[in-house]
């Protein structure tokens, strides 16, 4: 005998929070606080009016802003009535933002003032535009925030954030409302993050980081405090006066962090986790910054499109430095490590990360055939090699997809090569990861000149700036003679050989 059990929607434990603990801070900015009661009638005005401006269940809206209320209102008011919204990175070039607002064909775009000028230099005219800080208030002002009680299935896209791509352009992954519930639930039981641990999002709302766990944080009855970017004396005395849970620091933030608890003499309220991307952060920095905390660091590895999974639960000890960073596999998640063939490796053997779990993402928008490929055999292949020691730990190895990851950013080198060999005078070029004390990674570029072509690294770098976000420019330009790329039998740059040749040189 099968029933059908629908499962729950973000917006069904939104509610839930809104009827149990009505009065409790829900959402906090510069503008003041939001109980769980006033943010649900407000996200339900906002679903009204996008349904009476006609986007209606399995479309999408598009957001282009700096993180604040309002980015936090449309994805809850998005998830009440089956909506997807497309998250816009602002740090993108103009023919990068203009790729991924055509991608996802958006019925609304949402731009705050700061970034409505790439609107405008892009020249976008595909839907209407509703401006965050003219318009919003009129917008909404018809609703009477009574909720739709709308049947939403939970396999709908809620959010599409943005991953760099392999062949040089940004891909959109979907993450459905399944996904993000269970996402909140892993970041529960992980953690032990609670109603009382408030969730501080000050990284950008159109990654993982700041979408996926502040919305953990109000499906679980926690608070979440929107922060204008990073501004440390500010997260300093947040950190002074809230029960934080997971206190997001990562490469090229965290030098800064630990000068600042140091400059204010933060002693703080309450920490439970600290950290993100334990490999690419000096052993010492980390066991300065968890000693002024008194929490240990979170060594984590997931992806925008796993969540937290692989690997999600070892813990740094404070104050320590640490003498590995073996990881422990998530509970909600199957891990296998495969070699090319799909097939299991021994124990001790380096192999490719495959996923299956409830957090996975739904794949590509409108990218069939990379979907085919990611998700052969049933399986979502990371293009992340681990090895799995005896006690079932997991050692991250390299990338099986040359990733380059700069603070929390991703960087594929054809993003920046496509626009290197675009140039008349270059003949070839090759782009690799360079370590980097502040950001971990950062991109690094060997090209090679056609004859009697006198470009110079600012000619190529000025191109760069000119098509390319900003944190995806090369950190440096080395001219290389052509014949001295090291190159496979079948002539591609080997590009382990060039980061041991030439960046150790």
């Amino acid at each position: 005998m099968r029933t059908e059990a629908l499962p729950l929607t973000v917006a069904d434990l939104l509610c839930k929070q809104a009827t149990a603990r009505p009065h409790a801070p829900a959402l906090q900015d510069a503008h003041g606080v939001l109980s769980f009661a006033q943010l649900d009638h407000w996200a339900c005005r906002i679903a009204q009016a996008l349904l009476a401006s006609g986007v209606g269940p399995g479309e999408r809206i598009a957001v282009l802003a700096e993180n604040r209320r309002e980015y936090i209102g449309l994805q809850l008011a998005a998830a009440k009535i089956g909506v997807t919204v497309a998250c816009q990175n602002w740090r993108l070039a103009d023919a990068e933002a203009e790729h991924c607002l055509s991608l996802v064909s958006p019925r609304l775009v949402f731009v705050s003032a700061r970034h409505a000028e790439v609107l405008v230099r892009i020249g976008w005219s595909e839907c209407p535009v509703i401006g965050l800080d003219s318009d919003f208030d009129g917008f909404v002002a018809g609703g009477s925030g009574i909720d739709l009680g709308l049947d939403v299935e939970a396999e709908q896209g809620l959010v599409i954030l943005y991953t760099s791509g392999t062949t040089g352009l940004p891909k959109g992954a979907v993450i459905s409302q399944r996904a993000m519930v269970a996402r909140a639930m892993c970041f529960a039981a992980e953690y032990g993050i609670t109603a009382e641990h408030a969730y501080v999002a000050w990284s950008p709302l159109f990654h993982m980081a700041a979408t996926d766990f502040s919305l953990a944080t109000l499906m679980l009855g926690g608070k979440v405090i929107v922060q204008d970017g990073l501004d440390i004396d500010r997260l300093c005395s947040t950190i002074a006066h809230e029960m934080i849970g997971w206190l997001v620091a990562m490469p090229g933030m965290i030098d800064q962090l630990i000068d600042g608890l140091k400059r204010n003499r933060t002693r703080p309220h309450g920490v439970r986790l600290v950290g993100a991307m334990a490999d690419l952060v000096p052993l010492q920095q980390i066991a300065e910054l968890t000693g002024l905390l008194g929490a240990p660091y979170i060594n984590t590895f997931g992806a925008t499109e796993t969540g937290l999974a692989p690997a999600s639960g070892a813990l740094l000890a404070p104050g320590v430095v640490p003498t590995g960073l073996a990881k422990r596999e998530s509970g909600f998640c199957r891990v296998r490590l495969v070699d090319a063939d799909d097939r299991d490796v021994p124990q001790g053997t380096p192999g490719e990360a495959a996923l299956r779990g409830p957090t996975l993402f739904s794949g590509y928008w409108n990218a069939p055939e990379v979907n085919a490929h990611d998700f052969r055999g049933g399986w979502f292949r990371m293009g992340d090699l681990f090895v799995r020691r005896a006690d079932g730990s997991l050692d991250f190895v390299d990338r099986a997809k040359y990733l380059i990851k700069s603070g929390g950013e991703n960087i594929y080198p054809a993003e920046v090569e496509r626009v290197l060999l675009a140039h008349t005078g270059v003949a070839d070029a090759v782009v690799v990861r360079r370590r980097d004390e502040r950001w971990g990674e950062v991109p690094a570029a060997f090209v090679a000149l056609q004859p009697g072509a006198g470009v110079t690294s600012e000619a190529l770098l000025r191109a760069c700036r000119e098509q390319l976000a900003g944190y995806k420019i090369p950190k440096e330009i080395r001219f290389v003679e052509l014949a001295s790329f090291p190159r496979s039998s079948t002539g591609k740059i080997q590009r382990h050989e060039v980061e041991r040749q030439w960046l150790a040189a």
